[in-house]
């Protein structure tokens, strides 16, 4: 069976225009409720800037034979047992029969701070696939063929998140393709490693401005992280549960 990528171009355009609109709005409501000084924090936080992505992920789900798919996307139902903590919240559940099929995590990052904030996203990237992996190793989700673990990065285009950024090397040098990487190179290269290191079953990064409220323009680092992989690949894991 060919696998169907529903038109994701499309659909993810919209969910970029999605995401700034719903940034913009979070940012005029704290405005008018006196709120605004509490910055870009709150808008990331707001819980439905990447709503839209979640149903560009459903629409490929369905279009490759799981149709009838139990797809969680409301916080009461988006809890999965850990091993080294005894749940954690995920952006979006895909279960089929009983079996847990497929596991999203959707992020964005906005600046104008990148630092800091970047190490703290690639912790809980690491973190969080560890733990669910274990817990997969024990039993925690029955006996059960390894579901997919996806994760997602929106990064803001701009001149911040583009430029080289050195690193601080006091005793030991930093791994040479880290060396003057931007932020948006890290977190490319953060998806890649993830991948490759068995952590993330698929991992994008895409990025994208400011003015694509009104464009969905979008862009990728690498077809390796590109948004078409990622879906490619949780195609063909979706088709291959369908197949059961």
């Amino acid at each position: 069976m060919s696998i169907d990528l529903a038109d994701y171009d499309q659909l993810a355009k919209k969910a970029i225009r999605s995401f700034w609109k719903t940034r913009t709005q979070a940012k005029q409501t704290q405005k008018d409720s006196g709120k605004s000084d509490q910055g870009e924090r709150a808008n990331v936080t707001s819980g439905k800037n990447l709503d839209e992505f979640l149903k560009l992920i459903e629409a490929i789900v369905k279009a490759n034979g799981l149709k009838n798919a139990d797809i969680h996307l409301e916080r009461r139902t988006l809890t999965l047992p850990g091993y080294f903590r005894p749940t954690k919240l995920w952006d979006m559940l895909i279960l089929n029969n009983g079996r847990l099929v497929a596991v999203i995590e959707l992020k964005s990052h906005v600046g104008p701070s990148f630092g800091n904030n970047c190490n703290n996203r690639a912790e809980e990237a690491i973190g969080s696939a560890n733990d669910l992996w274990t817990a997969y190793r024990e039993g925690a989700f029955g006996k059960q063929p390894k579901p997919f673990l996806g994760w997602l990065m929106l990064v803001e285009d701009c001149e911040k998140s583009r430029c080289p950024v050195n690193s601080k090397e006091p005793h030991f040098p930093v791994f040479q393709e880290f060396q003057t990487a931007s932020y948006a190179e890290r977190y490319d290269l953060l998806c890649q490693k993830l991948v490759q290191e068995n952590l993330y079953t698929a991992a994008t990064t895409i990025l994208s401005p400011r003015s694509a409220k009104t464009t969905g323009k979008y862009s990728e680092l690498s077809e390796l992280t590109g948004l078409k992989n990622f879906l490619i690949t949780l195609a063909g894991h979706i088709s291959a549960e369908a197949a059961r």
